[in-house]
């Protein structure tokens, strides 16, 4: 751990936490909250949506959204879900926007212990709580992020690609639906979401394909539902942007249940 960081004393309220299981497709509306919240996904997946877009965490993925952000949660199968709410005076460890980060095994067993179970002993949440804040501020993002557009002719393209992923147009195809060339557009996704075209669908493509895994879809049929022409596309796709490979997702999903 590292040494430059206060201790948490034993006083630390831990305010809002809880864990329930919830349906599949149940969704929260935008709301805000005055102190930090992570939303863990212990089972199922967690999609977070903010003004700067949407942040995905599978269950090896935690979600961190400071004070004050507008957010609302969409849950995708049958979802273990669990909520931790972070004290404002602690939030400046952490980062100052939406993040999603990786889940060690310690992180895990301390994010299950603090959601669901009685304190036993005073202060033992709070020492906990410090364990968990040292563990989110030496890990890197591991962000399953998908930035939104301000631009309208952008926001054209993106609605047409949300309504259907699988969509195979290409970007100039696109472009002639919103009236835009294919080098704007092209210059838009990189100046304004930090991506290119083709990075900004796969994501997307991604987002879609974990709810299906999630749901029991095979390997195969997610590929090809999400617009994958092979599912060895899919399968190298998927393991790039979420860190293991589809199949080795589900069997996680089901040692979890």
């Amino acid at each position: 751990m590292p040494q430059n960081r206060p201790s948490l004393p034993e006083s630390v309220d831990v305010p809002l936490r809880g864990a329930g299981w919830l349906p599949h497709g149940y969704h929260l509306d935008a709301h805000a909250h005055p102190h930090g919240q992570l939303v863990y996904a212990a089972a199922g997946v967690l999609a977070t949506t903010t003004e700067r877009g949407t942040w995905v965490a599978p269950a090896n993925r935690v979600t961190w959204t400071p004070p004050g952000f507008a957010h609302s949660h969409r849950f995708y199968g049958r979802t273990d879900a669990r909520i931790l709410s972070v004290p404002a005076e602690l939030c400046g460890e952490l980062a100052d926007q939406p993040h999603v980060f990786t889940v060690s095994p310690l992180l895990r067993e301390a994010l299950l212990v603090l959601t669901d179970r009685p304190e036993t002993r005073p202060g033992a949440h709070g020492r906990l709580l410090a364990v968990v804040m040292d563990e989110l501020s030496d890990t890197a993002e591991q962000s399953l992020h998908l930035p939104e557009p301000r631009d309208d002719r952008l926001r054209a393209v993106t609605d047409l690609l949300h309504a259907d992923p699988a969509r195979p147009a290409t970007l100039a195809e696109l472009g002639r639906a919103a009236g835009a060339s294919e080098r704007t557009l092209s210059r838009l996704f990189h100046a304004e979401l930090g991506m290119s075209f083709h990075r900004w669908r796969t994501t997307l493509r991604v987002h879609h394909a974990l709810a299906h895994l999630t749901n029991g879809l095979s390997v195969t049929d997610t590929a090809l539902a999400c617009g994958w022409s092979n599912p060895s596309s899919f399968i190298d796709a998927f393991t790039e942007v979420v860190g293991q490979t589809p199949g080795r997702y589900q069997a996680e999903l089901r040692d979890s249940t």
